[in-house]
């Protein structure tokens, strides 16, 4: 354009060089092709050419001659002139000036011989043409045009009416209805048609009207209508359009099928087009739309409307409502257009217009889902017959009679050609498949085939793809079908058969698809659904026990077809009314193994709703819903064929999370299938049970018979070995076990926290039993990894890894020992010490390399206590290996024979089954005799390999004390709370350790160790462990109880055995005697064990920690039958326990129950117990304390053994240094006599701190203590009473009578020593001599001790019972005037001297009543500003060792009015009383147990009397009592008047 833009420029010049300039560029924009007839370039030069010539720029000659140049050149040059001038001509026409125009017509008519004058006349104006002379008048022209135009288009020359041409269309009519024979041909009748609309002037469209009409009439003669159409018709379009005014015809009519069949056959044939039809087909797709949408929205408000209570009759409303609506499926023209489609097998066509509808909508009309089934049915015939595992002569007949239809479809004939082509037509069927279950069972007998060759590896890679398909069958196809199939159980089982084939994964999501999407994607599906649940609640309101059976009919019937709806409704009725689980599991007997196993997917979707909270309101226990449903799943996997693998894996995928709650529902599902219970309710005949044969443990051991068990524990063992879930799950429980105490949240309460820890511990055990039980032994061997994999790669704890292991080593063992004796050339004959050694032999090859896998896992220090081969022999064996349960075998025994003794007695069985259930007791007795032999043998093995083995158990590198600590940390203490077997068996092995006289092992310091302070292992303790140390504590109090029951006893299996030495030397002196502890220091240490049992529990009854409460109630429980027994121990308890129940009522239901049972179980208990006089018999020893003590009494008191039962090792540089001030402090009070006496006859007690040996004292020094002490005991004895009117004298003499009744009655020390002694030479010397150097210091400590329980004789609690107090006053003032003047009194003369003495003392307490307060309290005040600071040091350190805290508010105030009655005393003794009285009231029970736990001493009561006393006593209690409480009475009168 710019080049040509030079060239005009250049016009002005053009006479010399503008025109050979222009034709150059002119010639170069050929070259480059830019001078073609559309060109604009070319145009454009050509307008500006002309526009210059008419503003007068360039001649008109000069542009024609150019123009002429031009045209040789260029061809096109003409046409693109005569459009130039066109444009000119209109725009001239709008301009004013004429000159314009005249240049403008001058230069056409210069151009007339380069464009023809006919390019001219189409372009130009009729007054330019005029101008030019092509037209000869502007107005003739007009004319001629008008009349032109009415001829053509207004002037009637075809007829399309039938009337105006009625011979014509009547021969028409005629001619297309002839029979059409094969003589007569489609070109034939094509002229025909010709000829007569050309004679007749017919309407072309007409005709083609009535050849629709014709072909609509016959469609039968396809083949020779479609040839006919296709020569007569020259455009589609045409026809379509005839054919769609045919449709709007039948606009509110319904439409005949033959116009469709031949719309249908037209579209076959592609003689019509689809897209320019489907505008014709009524109605709309937005009316089609709309009516959709309307049907979801009606679908869900009738499923809400069902859902609400409503009382109106909801019949007739929805008759009303049908009524009015217009069902849009009648006179729906695509649809009845897409059914023929269809029929004829065009299925893209078909498929197109489905494409344009909402989803499913076609489908939903039963005629198009006929359509398409049939269609299937064709395109699989050839397949099914190939693979439907059905014989031929079934499968002969031809599927469809439809010639079109089998003609125009192909058949598949291979699995990826059923993927391709087969599925997508299915999928758009959707669940209306239903409306034909043949198809449905086809697909499912192809999918059955396709997946057993696919296992066995008969398919080819090219084929596998339909694997993927067959489950999109499944979720879109089939299960959804089954929703609206009316409760064909066959078609279930069939679809059954399919499923199984699949994992449980991907069934289960299947299942989820359909349960909770499908029935949302389907408006019918909705409404079904509705009235499912509907159905659902009427059923479940009418189940109960009675009628079972037809109610289960009916819920049969619903589960076939819609099982996810009713199961969804169950589960959540069971889950709010656990009384419902029952009769709903017995009338679930009839649905089918679709049904069941869609029961188990929902049971684990209703345990892993996210929204349900496990735990209930209180965040302490688990959910009843939780519970409830865990129940009811193992009740329907024990008697239904329920696929298990699921469930256990949901269990296994939760403890991977690290979440234990449902481990409840594995729980359940064992108990239920196996049988085996874990409850520590279980009687003590079944723990007896447990540690027999297998046998005996499925007889007696469970409260259910584990034999009608088998099957349904052969299902769960197969399905965990199935899907390696057997180990897997035992090491997640073992490892949940110990992480559910961090890993759960820290705001959960500690009560719910055991329980999860009990529930892990306890699932553990019965899963582990289970596993031993079912699993055969190679079974099992082959999963379990070594011990140290388990305790370090899997982080097992120790008990659980062994308890994992220990029936592999058993097995191993054995298997190892039979393996030796075939090597024995002379079994037959070989006795049983060959046996016994082969037994030992491989035991050790088994076991060594045990030990060396468990050596390095500890540290090694713990090996210089205990060895690797004891620890590993302790946690391998069980209780089957240390004892025979004879009498529980023999109570089975005798519970056959009486079984059989009743089946003779009943007449009423036939004899058949008489012999039968003889045969079947018979056989069970003769194996459990059997049992039991074999058991006898394989102990008495295992003892003689614990004798070989026993001495190099314990290695004395280190004290005792910490190898039974070692051994209690390491052994005991883990496993007394793992099982209640495990807890029985603990102390059966203690008491084999000490029946083997195991080498440096210490029964005394192993009991002392267990008993002595229990405080802290109750309070670590769960609910389920305390009942498991309970049990433990019971059989090793047991054992000591028998022990101490007799003397025969003890002296026969405890006087000379190794446990029980008392003192352990080294060195070769001839001194290093070890001491046996006779049979009454026994008595004395279990004395000390009960009182501190005693004090742990009441400490913890008081603590107010509900875990501490719990565990000791139910540890009181469990150790009943041999605690208490001793009455003051029982009544101590007692008080606790009732002030515990009224405090816990209403407050913590749970502690108030166990606190009602322990009550009256320990009321039962009372008519058991025993004076502690009758216990142990402290009276013996104080007569021989106060003539002198023989040689091992001096051993027992002073020199081998500490006070007080102590159970030590060595003394310490502290209590050296007491000792001494405690020396010193005796000889100021040994001078000060009246202030002595004061105190003993007052009932306080000095601060005492119990000493060792002074090993810095002089000889000398002891013997003067000692004659100062018995100078001391000569005046006391003499100051006696001898004016009764001097009432403070006399009160006091009878005080020092009590206290020194005390220092004479004092109790038998023990002490249990390893360390070897330091002692001088002169201490050597003297006892070599026979004399005891420490008896006077021995003697003073002693007295000091017993003025101390003479104070817990009077303490508060004594005086609020004043029948105890009184009783207590007697024995005391009997005893220790007796033994004050070394004689014995008759009862009567006691009682009498009692009753003068509590006369007198009520009179001084009623008159002294107001003055001595006031100086007992300003005296308590002046002593604490005088009295020195180790003295509080000292009471202190008393309180300590003080015994049982009896006082409470009331019995304090009684307390203090009786001190401030009482006479004047010296400053040291009120004061002392009124300090530790005051810190006696305020002492927290928490530092009894953390003095407790400091030191194991113990501080027995000394007040008790010897048996013969006591009865003595009892006779004259009555009128004892009588006669204080009328002196009582008189003497508060006569201080109130």
């Amino acid at each position: 354009m710019a080049a040509m833009s030079r060239g005009i420029e250049g016009l002005k010049l053009w006479e010399k060089s503008g025109k050979s300039e222009f034709i150059k560029q002119w010639s170069t924009l050929k070259e480059k092709n830019f001078l073609s007839k559309d060109s604009k370039v070319l145009k454009n030069a050509l307008f500006e050419l002309s526009w210059r010539v008419l503003n007068g720029q360039m001649k008109v000659e000069s542009a024609i001659n150019l123009l002429e140049d031009l045209c040789e050149s260029v061809k096109e040059l003409p046409v693109a002139i005569s459009d130039v001038f066109a444009i000119l001509d209109v725009e001239l026409s709008i301009s004013e000036e004429n000159s314009h125009r005249d240049k403008f017509i001058s230069l056409v008519l210069g151009c007339e011989k380069m464009v023809a004058s006919s390019l001219l006349k189409e372009r130009l104006d009729l007054e330019t043409l005029e101008s030019l002379g092509l037209l000869s008048s502007k107005a003739q022209f007009s004319q001629k045009y008008v009349k032109l135009k009415t001829k053509l288009y207004y002037k009637q020359k075809k007829f399309n009416l039938l009337r105006e041409e009625s011979e014509g269309y009547a021969k028409l009519i005629s001619e297309l209805n002839q029979d059409i024979t094969e003589k007569i041909t489609v070109e034939q009748s094509v002229e025909n048609l010709k000829s007569l609309i050309g004679c007749f002037d017919l309407d072309p469209n007409r005709v083609l009207d009535i050849l629709l009409e014709s072909f609509e009439c016959r469609p039968h003669l396809e083949n020779f209508y479609v040839p006919l159409f296709k020569e007569y018709v020259t455009e589609r379009k045409t026809l379509c359009n005839i054919l769609g005014f045919k449709f709007h015809f039948y606009e509110e009519e319904e439409t005949p099928p033959s116009l469709y069949k031949v719309a249908a056959l037209l579209l076959r044939h592609n003689l019509i087009d689809l897209g320019t039809l489907y505008p014709h087909l009524l109605p709309g797709d937005s009316k089609i739309k709309e009516y959709n949408q309307k049907e979801v929205d009606e679908a869900k408000a009738y499923a809400r409307k069902l859902s609400v209570v409503n009382l109106a009759e909801r019949n007739e409303e929805s008759k009303d409502t049908e009524a009015v609506k217009v069902d849009l499926y009648v006179i729906n023209q695509k649809l009845g257009l897409t059914e023929a489609l269809l029929r004829l097998g065009v299925w893209d066509k078909a498929k197109e217009i489905l494409d344009r509808l909402p989803e499913f909508f076609g489908t939903v009309h039963r005629p198009i889902a006929t359509g398409l089934c049939s269609m299937v049915h064709c395109m699989i015939d050839s397949l099914y017959k190939d693979n439907a595992g059905l014989p031929k002569k079934i499968l002969k007949g031809k599927v469809s009679s439809d010639k079109n239809l089998t003609k125009n479809l192909q058949e598949v004939g291979s699995y990826r050609a059923l993927h391709t082509e087969v599925f997508p037509v299915m999928r758009y069927i959707g669940p209306y498949a239903s409306c034909d279950p043949v198809l449905i069972v086809k697909f499912i007998r192809l999918g059955k085939c396709f997946m057993t060759k696919r296992h066995s590896g008969g398919i080819t890679p090219e084929d596998d793809v339909a694997y993927y398909g067959f489950l999109n069958m499944l979720d879109e196809v089939l299960l959804p079908s089954m929703s609206m199939l009316p409760c064909n159980c066959c078609l279930s089982e069939e679809l059954w058969g399919f499923l199984k084939l699949f994992p449980y994964e991907l069934r289960y999501r299947l299942y989820g698809n359909w349960k909770n999407d499908t029935y949302n994607q389907h408006p019918r599906l909705v409404r079904i659904r509705a009235d499912s649940m509907e159905r659902a609640k009427y059923l479940m309101k009418r189940l109960s026990k009675e009628n079972v059976k037809p109610s289960g009919r009916q819920l049969g019937k619903l589960s076939h077809s819609n099982p996810g709806v009713l199961f969804e409704y169950v589960l959540s009725q069971i889950q709010t009314h656990d009384n419902f689980i029952g009769p709903v599991v017995d009338s679930l007997k009839y649905l089918t193994s679709m049904s069941y196993d869609m029961l188990a997917y929902c049971i684990i979707d209703a345990l892993a709703h996210p929204d349900k909270s496990r735990m209930k309101y209180d965040d302490t226990n688990i959910s009843k819903w939780l519970q409830s449903l865990a129940n009811f799943a193992g009740c329907i996997c024990r008697k239904y064929q329920v696929d298990l693998a699921g469930l256990m894996q949901y269990v296994a995928n939760q403890l991977k999370a690290g979440k234990s709650f449902d481990l409840l529902l594995l729980r359940e599902v064992v108990t239920k299938m196996a049988g085996i219970e874990i409850s520590e309710e279980i009687t003590d005949d079944q723990l007896d049970a447990m540690s027999g044969g297998e046998l005996l443990r499925q007889e007696g051991g469970y409260f259910a018979q584990v034999r009608n068990t088998k099957k349904s524990s052969t299902r769960l063992k197969d399905s965990l070995l199935e899907h390696d879930l057997a180990l897997a799950l035992c090491i997640l429980m073992a490892q949940q076990r110990d992480s559910v105490i961090y890993e759960e949240s820290a705001e959960s309460h500690l009560k719910l926290v055991g329980r999860l820890y009990d529930q892990c511990q306890d699932t553990l055990v019965q899963f582990g039993s289970f596993l031993s039980m079912q699993l055969s032994t190679e079974e099992f061997v082959k999963r379990l990894p070594t011990i140290d994999t388990l305790i370090t790669t899997f982080h097992v704890p120790a008990d659980a890894a062994f308890f994992l292991c220990r029936p592999q080593y058993t097995y191993a063992i054995n298997s190892k020992f039979d393996e030796l004796r075939k090597m024995d050339k002379n079994n037959k004959q070989s006795g049983s010490q060959l046996k016994q050694q082969r037994y030992i032999e491989a035991a050790e090859a088994v076991m060594n390399p045990v030990v060396e896998l468990i050596r390095p896992i500890y540290n090694c220090r713990v090996w210089e206590d205990l060895s690797a081969t004891f620890f590993v022999t302790f946690w391998s064996m069980s209780m089957y290996d240390l004892a025979v349960p004879t009498t529980v075998y023999d109570k089975q025994i005798q519970q056959l024979t009486a079984q059989i003794t009743a089946i003779e007695d009943n007449d009423d069985l036939p004899q058949s089954k008489k012999k039968k259930e003889k045969e079947r007791c018979s056989n069970l007795m003769a194996k459990l005799k059997d049992e039991m032999k074999k058991q006898g043998d394989h102990c008495s093995r295992v003892m003689g390999r614990l004798k070989a083995q026993r001495d190099s158990w314990f290695i004395s590198r280190s004290t005792k004390n910490e190898t039974i600590t070692q051994f209690l940390q390491l052994c005991i203490f883990p496993r007394c709370c793992y099982t209640a077997s495990d807890a029985l068996y603990c102390a059966k092995f203690i008491h084999i350790l000490h029946d083997l006289k195991t080498t440096n092992f210490s029964t005394l310091i192993c009991c002392d160790r267990i008993f002595c302070d229990i405080t802290y292992t109750v309070t670590n303790c769960t609910e389920n462990e305390a009942h498991r140390y309970g049990r433990f504590l019971c059989a090793s109090l047991d054992t000591i109880m028998k022990w101490h029951s007799s003397k025969e006893i003890y002296d026969k299996e405890c006087a000379s055995y190794p446990g029980f030495v008392t003192v352990f030397r080294k060195g070769t002196d001839s001194v290093n005697i070890a001491d046996q502890l006779d049979y009454e220091n026994y008595r004395h240490v279990c004395h000390k064990w009960h009182f501190r049992i005693t004090k742990a529990m009441v400490a913890c009854l008081e603590s107010g920690n509900y875990i501490q409460i719990r565990n000791a109630l139910i540890v009181l429980t469990k150790i009943l039958p041999n605690y208490p027994k001793i009455q003051q121990f029982g009544q101590a308890l007692e008080r606790r326990v009732d002030r515990l129940r009224q405090d816990e009522k209403g407050k913590r239901p749970d502690i108030y129950a166990l606190a009602m049972m322990y009550s009256g179980q320990l009321k039962g208990k009372k008519t058991s117990w025993v004076q502690e006089a009758m216990f142990h018999h402290k009276e013996l020893k104080g007569k021989k304390l106060g003539t002198g003590a023989s040689k091992n009494e001096n051993k027992a008191s002073g020199e081998t053994k500490t006070s007080n039962g102590e159970v030590k090792e060595s003394s310490s540089s502290k209590e050296k240094k007491s000792e001494k001030k405690e020396k010193s402090e005796g000889k100021s009070k040994s001078d000060k006599k009246d202030e002595d006496k004061k105190d003993s006859g007052s009932g306080t007690k000095k601060p005492i701190k119990e000493k060792s040996k002074d090993k810095e004292k002089s000889k000398e020094e002891k013997t003067q203590r000692k004659e100062e002490k018995s100078a001391h005991k000569e005046k006391s004895i003499k100051r006696e009473p001898e004016d009764e009117g001097d009432r403070g004298q006399n009160k006091e003499n009878k005080r020092s009578r009590e206290a020194e009744k005390h220092t004479d009655k004092s109790e038998e020390k023990i002490r249990v020593k390893e360390e070897p002694q330091e002692w001088t030479e002169r201490e050597v010397k003297d006892r070599k001599d026979g004399h005891d150097c420490g008896h006077g210091d021995g003697k003073i400590k002693e007295e000091r001790l017993e003025k101390i329980k003479l104070k817990r004789t009077h303490s508060p609690s004594e005086v609020k019972d004043k029948e105890h107090k009184d009783h207590r006053a007697e024995r005391a003032s009997s005893i220790g005037s007796q033994e004050s003047r070394g004689s014995w009194k008759s009862p009567e003369q006691s009682s009498k001297s009692q009753d003068e003495r509590d006369t007198k003392r009520r009179k001084l307490e009623s008159s002294s009543a107001a003055g001595s307060k006031d100086r007992d309290h300003s005296e308590t005040r002046d002593h604490h500003k005088k009295s020195p600071s180790n003295e509080r040091e000292r009471e202190r350190k008393d309180r300590k060792r003080m015994s049982l805290d009896y006082s409470d508010e009331k019995c304090e105030g009684e307390a203090k009015k009786r001190r401030s009655v009482e006479p004047q005393q010296s400053h040291s003794s009120s004061k002392v009383n009124g300090d530790s009285d005051k810190h006696h009231s305020k002492r927290d029970p928490s530092r009894d147990r953390l003095d407790g736990h400091v030191k194991i001493k113990v501080k027995d009561d000394p007040t008790e009397d010897s048996p013969q006393k006591s009865k003595t006593k009892d006779k004259s209690k009555s009128k004892d009592k009588e006669k204080n409480r009328d002196k009582s009475s008189s003497s508060s009168k006569k201080s109130k008047k």
